[in-house]
């Protein structure tokens, strides 16, 4: 990036700084420096304060970097190579976010957010570093609900076949057109017959009937479909079933309102989702975090320009989202993350490099924490020429040269003031994170998912009347009939008194209240109709969120 201003040069942190051969105090350029940042900085409402401002390699006393509260739904990226500080910033804004009463969701992929629960321990560079900044530092201990996709323990994160869609199933299973194709009519058949595609086995019993007894009824309204298909396409289900996937289809399926929950102090929950154990399939952790993103676009009502956000969501290492999404998923999940914003959330990126993320993504984050990048490779030095552009050009910092000279908790940061337009990039000395900056031991892990009631709640396994059950029965009736007696196809239950339709003893049964979104619903998939996710309406409790 060219230089700006003549009579000045770079400092070896990136700092311009002023030539030898310059007239003038320079007290006076430290003065324009502190007024422009100060400027671009100082907000009116409430704000989360990320650190200190620096110059020529040393923070700037009561020259606060901060953020406006009421922007957080603008989306946002933390990136930087790897022990440079990026998930001690991720901390520190969902620190903050619970202490002024926002919930927030972290994606815990290496183990290292659980801490939060605790309260930090005092140390020396702690203090250093927080009187070099301005700030108060108290350990102090914030509200935590421990998730779990797996058998980590915390509460259970289930849903449904159906509430997954044959897209974003097709794209788990690594199918392609032709063999989503048949998925895609598993789903219609089943909407269509009232078979709810509730786990892995009633998918399997579908697509095994359809290739069976059922084939002629598929054949007539649906058209046919080859034996081979379907036989690839069960393979891909039991390859999943492998991998622990089985565990996470069924009921209960979780409630996304119950992310936004606020504790008796007034303080946001934050959600950790423990993903340490799933590192290895992608594809799980990608789809599952699609699927909840369209969850949550379709539950929570709109909200237009809120004082400030009803959730904040943390996806760490971000790459694995991207990696291995579709075209056509990619649109998808480019519409969801340019839309959610109005319902109140904002989603925040953390990779390595921001080009991990699809520069239609990029796009669209506001708030950017930009860590250290570390140049060993020629590639390596094209990526950080790639990466400085992304930021505001200044005329204090060479963004380039500085991207590489970054110390640990250290960032360029830029973010968007309350009228919306980029503040001044500014190079800022991170805050310390007043928790735990390390993990929950596992007593300490046993005590906090003994006292959740989402637990309680979540982690009792329901395995009710669906699509498995509903076409067992209805085979065996045909294999116990007479051979003259006519077999007929699968239709709809009466809904007489004699025999309660299975719909109706669902929907009543009082030990789940989410049932209905596990019937599909084509006409009313509107916008996440490529991702063939119903909107249903769902019981929601007091969260203080609407």
């Amino acid at each position: 990036m060219p230089r700006q201003g003549g009579g000045r040069c770079g400092a070896r942190d990136g700092t311009v700084r002023e030539s030898k051969h310059q007239t003038g105090p320079t007290m006076t350029e430290h003065d324009e420096f502190y007024a422009d940042i100060h400027q671009g900085y100082d907000f009116k409402g409430p704000a989360l304060v990320l650190g200190g401002a620096m110059r020529e390699g040393a923070a700037v006393r009561d020259l606060p970097v901060k953020v406006p509260l009421r922007t957080l739904n603008r989306h946002g990226l933390i990136a930087g190579a790897t022990g440079t500080g990026k998930t001690k910033s991720l901390q520190v804004l969902a620190e903050q976010l619970s202490a002024l009463g926002v919930p927030s969701l972290l994606m815990d992929v290496k183990g290292d957010l659980s801490g939060i629960a605790m309260p930090g321990t005092p140390h020396p560079k702690i203090d250093e570093r927080s009187q070099a900044i301005g700030v108060d530092w108290k350990p102090t201990g914030y509200p935590v609900e421990l998730l779990s996709l797996s058998d980590e323990k915390g509460v259970r994160l289930r849903a449904t076949v159906s509430e997954f869609g044959p897209v974003l199933f097709s794209r788990m299973l690594g199918l392609n057109d032709t063999q989503g194709g048949v998925v895609a009519m598993v789903f219609k058949y089943s909407d269509d017959r009232q078979l709810p595609l509730l786990d892995l086995k009633d998918f399997k019993k579908v697509l095994q009937f359809l290739g069976n007894e059922g084939k002629a009824e598929i054949e007539a309204e649906y058209g046919r479909f080859s034996s081979a298909t379907a036989a690839t396409i069960l393979r891909k289900v039991v390859e999943l079933e492998q991998q622990g996937a089985e565990a996470f289809f069924g009921e209960l399926s979780f409630d996304v309102a119950d992310l936004c929950r606020i504790d008796e102090n007034g303080r946001g929950v934050v959600s950790v989702v423990r993903l340490t154990d799933i590192q290895d399939r992608p594809k799980l952790f990608s789809t599952f975090m699609l699927q909840m993103l369209a969850e949550i676009y379709a539950a929570f009502p709109e909200a237009g320009d809120l004082a400030q956000p009803k959730l904040c969501i943390f996806v760490d290492e971000a790459h694995l989202v991207f990696q291995e999404a579709s075209p056509a998923l990619m649109q998808q999940l480019d519409a969801i993350i340019k839309l959610i914003r109005s319902k109140g959330v904002g989603l925040f990126f953390i990779t390595q490099n921001p080009a991990d993320l699809p520069e239609s993504v990029l796009s669209q984050l506001g708030l950017k924490v930009q860590h250290a990048l570390r140049a060993f490779t020629a590639r390596d030095r094209k990526a950080i020429k790639l990466a400085a552009e992304n930021y505001p050009i200044t005329r204090w910092y060479e963004t380039e040269t500085l991207l590489t000279a970054l110390g640990i908790g250290e960032a360029l940061v830029s973010v968007l003031n309350e009228k919306g337009i980029p503040t001044p990039l500014v190079h800022t000395l991170m805050r310390a994170p007043e928790s735990r900056m390390d993990i929950l031991t596992p007593v300490e892990i046993e005590q906090l998912v003994a006292r959740s009631a989402l637990a309680a709640e979540y982690n009792q396994s329901i395995d009710r009347e669906s699509a498995y059950e509903i076409l067992t029965e209805k085979i065996q009736a045909v294999q116990q009939r007479p051979e003259a007696e006519p077999q007929e196809a699968v239709r709809p239950r009466a809904r007489g008194k004699a025999e309660a339709g299975m719909l109706d003893r669902v929907l009543n049964s009082t030990t789940t209240r989410q049932i209905g979104r596990t019937v599909a619903r084509e006409l009313t998939r509107g916008l996440l109709g490529a991702l063939g996710l119903s909107r249903v309406s769902r019981r929601r409790r007091k969260t203080g969120w609407f």
